[in-house]
């Protein structure tokens, strides 16, 4: 009898344009145009932030840029970006897909 792996669905995560966003002193501040939250983002979700082109899957993020840099395993870095993408996504911030999107250009 076969196994079968249970696939991982590919996440993609773009930017929204209805926010006003900076980077000051390496922290990403947003706010959002929709609802006026307002978020400081810490460095490892400001990497996520700045790597939300639509194109580039969640899981390439978390092992090109996030696990390097910060020396966190792959499974928890992937949970704890997933929950706060779900966070900022909640608050029409940053856009999901299952698919690559096709983002504006970021600021």
């Amino acid at each position: 009898m076969r196994r079968r792996r249970k696939l991982i669905a590919e996440k993609y995560i773009a930017r929204s344009s209805a926010i006003a966003a900076r980077l000051i002193g390496g922290e990403m501040m947003i706010m959002s145009a929709v609802d006026s939250t307002f978020f400081t983002l810490n460095e490892i979700a400001t990497l996520i932030w700045q790597a939300a082109d639509g194109r580039t899957p969640l899981s390439a993020i978390v092992t090109d840029k996030i696990c390097p840099e910060f020396e966190v395993d792959p499974g928890q870095a992937r949970r704890d970006a997933e929950q706060f993408i779900n966070d900022l996504c909640q608050h029409g911030i940053l856009t999901m897909s299952d698919q690559p999107i096709n983002a504006p250009e970021a600021q």
